[in-house]
C-alpha cells in the first residue's frame, strides 16, 4: 500500500479506548479518516460513528473489514477478542494497529504470529505506546549512545489512583506490568528469561483480597535486572517512572516536574490522575506514526513477536504470583520475519 489519499480505518471496539482513537483520527491525526466503527453493542457503535462524517456502524468486525472503504484496522476491543479480529484482518491482508495485549496468553499470540508468517510479511503493530512517549524515546536514545556504559538495572514504578473494580491480583501483572515488560525489552534490547513476584502486606486502600502492591523482578538474557513496583490503588495520582543504572551513570524519567510553583510558603507541582493525561501525546504520536508508515506501505514499531514475548513473560509472572518463587520464561525461537 502506498496511498495518496487518506487511510480509511475501521476501529474495532467503541469503548473508552476505541472512542478516544476515533476522536484522535478524526481531529488530531492527518492523512486518515474513520470509515467504520464496530462494537458488540450496536447502540454504542452507532453513537461513536455518528460523530464522524461518512462513518458506518457495525456489530460484526468481519463485515466492516470486507467493506470497500476500509484500508486498515485499529483493534481496541477487550483483549480476549483481539485474536479473532486480527486473524480476520489477515484474511483481507489489512494492516493492523492492535492495542495491547496482542492476545491475553502466549498460545493465542503464537497463533497470530504464525498466521502473520504465513502471509509472508508483517501486518501487525502492537499498541505499546510508551515507545512513543518523548521521555522514553529520549532514554532509549541515550542508552543507544553507550555513554553510560552497559545497563545493569532498571527500576520501574507504576502507580494508579485506583484500579478498576474488576481487577484481580493476576491482572496487575497481565494488564499493568505488561507495559514495563515491553519497556524493559525495548529499552535494554534484552529478552526476559525469568520472573519473580514478591507480595508485601496489601495496602488498606486495596479491595479485600487484592494483592496490591506487588514487586516484580525481571531477569534478562543480557544479565540485567529490571524491577517493577506496581501499585494500582495508591490513592494520590498516576505515576510512571523509570531509572536505568548503568556502569558509568544513571538516567531517570517520569518525575513530572515540567511545572513547579512556589507560592504561599509551599513549592510543588501536580500529579497526573490518569493515563490519558500522562500519555496523551504518546498515543497521538503512536497513531500518527502508524498512519504515516502504513500509507507508505511499511510496518514499524512493536510487532507480533513483541506481543507474544510480553504475553509469555506475563504468564510466567502470574505463575510466580500464584505459586511463589522464580518462574522461567519459555519462548519459541524467534522467527526470521521478526529478526
Amino acid at each position: 500500500m502506498n496511498r495518496s489519499g487518506p487511510l480509511r480505518i475501521a476501529v474495532i471496539g467503541a469503548g473508552r479506548m476505541g472512542a478516544d482513537h476515533v476522536r484522535r483520527i478524526d481531529r488530531v491525526v492527518s492523512g486518515a479518516r474513520v470509515t467504520a466503527v464496530v462494537d458488540i453493542d450496536a447502540g454504542r457503535a452507532r453513537t461513536v460513528a455518528a460523530g464522524v462524517d461518512g462513518c458506518t456502524a457495525h456489530t460484526d468486525p468481519a463485515a466492516a473489514m470486507a467493506a470497500a472503504d476500509v484500508d486498515a484496522v485499529l483493534v481496541a476491543s477487550p483483549g480476549p477478542a483481539h485474536e479473532a479480529a486480527v486473524l480476520a484482518a489477515f484474511e483481507h491482508d489489512l494492516p493492523v494497529l492492535c492495542e495491547k495485549p496482542l492476545t491475553p496468553d502466549a498460545a493465542s499470540a503464537l497463533r497470530v504470529m504464525e498466521a502473520e508468517q504465513a502471509l509472508g510479511h508483517r501486518r501487525v503493530q502492537v499498541g505499546f505506546m510508551r515507545r512513543y512517549d518523548a521521555e522514553y524515546v529520549q532514554l532509549k536514545a541515550l542508552l543507544g549512545t553507550g555513554r553510560l556504559g552497559r545497563p545493569l538495572m532498571l527500576h520501574n514504578r507504576h502507580r494508579n489512583v485506583a484500579g478498576p473494580s474488576f481487577f484481580t491480583s493476576s491482572m496487575l501483572i497481565s494488564d499493568s506490568v505488561a507495559h514495563e515488560v515491553d519497556a524493559t525489552r525495548w529499552l535494554l534490547g534484552h529478552e526476559i528469561t525469568a520472573v519473580t513476584v514478591l507480595r508485601p502486606t496489601p495496602s488498606e486502600g486495596a479491595p479485600v483480597g487484592l494483592a496490591d502492591p506487588q514487586f516484580v523482578v525481571l531477569e534478562t538474557d543480557g544479565g540485567a535486572l529490571s524491577d517493577v513496583e506496581i501499585f494500582v490503588n495508591c490513592g494520590f495520582g498516576y505515576q510512571v517512572q523509570a531509572e536505568v543504572v548503568c556502569e558509568r551513570g544513571t538516567a531517570r524519567i517520569g518525575d513530572g516536574h515540567a511545572l513547579v510553583t512556589n507560592v504561599a510558603g509551599h513549592w510543588g507541582g501536580t500529579i497526573a490522575q490518569d493515563w490519558t493525561d500522562r500519555f496523551a501525546q504518546a498515543y497521538d504520536d503512536e497513531v500518527r506514526t502508524w498512519v504515516d508508515t502504513t500509507r507508505r506501505g511499511e510496518v514499524t514499531g512493536p510487532g507480533a513477536w513483541d506481543g507474544y514475548a510480553a504475553a509469555a513473560v506475563c504468564e510466567a509472572g502470574v505463575r510466580a504470583l500464584e505459586e511463589g518463587g522464580r518462574v522461567e520464561v519459555d519462548l519459541v525461537e524467534k522467527p526470521a520475519l521478526y529478526r
